[in-house]
């Protein structure tokens, strides 16, 4: 099967054009999206957490070059409900989690613009667990996305979901000084299937349109100080496999991203929080993509909220 230019460029736009939180480039996790405490799950109870940003970002091709008139600008709105329960799995405390996100995105490919505002692919977790010492926090997780987003075959620039399902194993862990100090990361390894209802262009045949598994990592390195925290987080994605369509490896002879189109991301800023008395914490950051291949790249605004009830 030959792949034209068109068909190529509608690919890359469907892959960079949706999901929870601002989609930039395939991604159902929102890179970036736990820091403090990341591997500090709290103790047995019920929580509730709202993340709540905006991105705006152009799409960078395999040389990290801008890709004319292609940008994306999205706010977005997680809801995350986690129960931690009084049930040790091998010494460790289980919980799971529900996260639904909202996005009003819009999309420009070739200067063309469309805007939308939908539901995102929604993730569930069954099997969090956690343990603690008086410095050092872990925890193991599985997370399952679940292609729910708003999808619009043919044309990327009204989809919100990515239409595929992916599993992802995770672990988190954070280090807390009694001097305040705090280092943590997240990591996480994304293996997705196919979508089997991709189009180049409307009324085109669907084709299945494989993207490529990647690594991710969430940190933050920072000081407490009372209630305060201070200090920088950020991310890094390295895609591990090629994206593929009707099973070829996209090719570099037909766009302006490497072969297989692999991208890779980094980002840092500042991140403050601040810890109430009753324990709730709100965080707000910013993340400024640095480097970018086969990606958007651009910034990130959040702010956070945990809440326990």
């Amino acid at each position: 099967m030959k792949v034209n230019q068109m068909a190529v460029a509608a690919v890359l736009a469907a892959m960079v054009a949706g999901n929870a939180m601002a989609k930039e480039g395939g991604d159902q996790y929102p890179n970036g999206g736990e820091n403090w405490l990341a591997g500090a799950v709290p103790p047995p109870g019920n929580y509730f957490l709202n993340y709540f940003g905006y991105y705006d970002a152009e799409l960078r091709d395999g040389d990290g070059d801008k890709v004319p008139n292609t940008s994306v600008r999205a706010w977005f709105d997680a809801l995350r409900f986690i129960k931690m329960t009084d049930t040790k799995i091998l010494g460790g405390d289980w919980g799971m989690h529900l996260i639904v996100p909202v996005v009003s995105q819009e999309v420009k490919l070739g200067g063309r613009s469309a805007s939308v505002t939908d539901l995102g692919d929604i993730t569930i977790n069954p099997i969090i667990v956690a343990w603690h010492t008086p410095t050092l926090h872990w925890t193991v997780a599985l997370d399952f996305n679940l292609p729910s987003g708003k999808y619009k075959s043919g044309d990327p620039r009204k989809s919100i979901g990515t239409n595929y399902w992916s599993v992802e194993p995770i672990f988190a862990m954070t280090w807390l000084s009694d001097s305040g100090w705090e280092v943590s990361g997240k990591f996480m390894y994304n293996i997705k299937s196919k979508n089997k209802d991709f189009r180049p262009a409307p009324g085109a045949p669907k084709m299945d349109y494989e993207s490529g598994d990647d690594f991710h990592m969430d940190y933050v390195v920072g000081k407490h100080i009372g209630p305060w925290a201070v200090g920088l987080s950020g991310y890094y994605l390295k895609q591990t496999t090629d994206d593929k369509l009707e099973g070829r490896k996209i090719s570099s002879a037909i766009g302006p991203w490497s072969s297989g189109r692999r991208g890779e991301v980094f980002a840092i800023g500042p991140s403050v929080s601040y810890t109430s008395k009753t324990g709730t914490m709100f965080i707000a950051q910013w993340q400024h993509e640095t480097e970018a291949e086969n990606r958007f790249r651009g910034d990130k605004a959040w702010f956070k909220a945990v809440l326990p009830f």
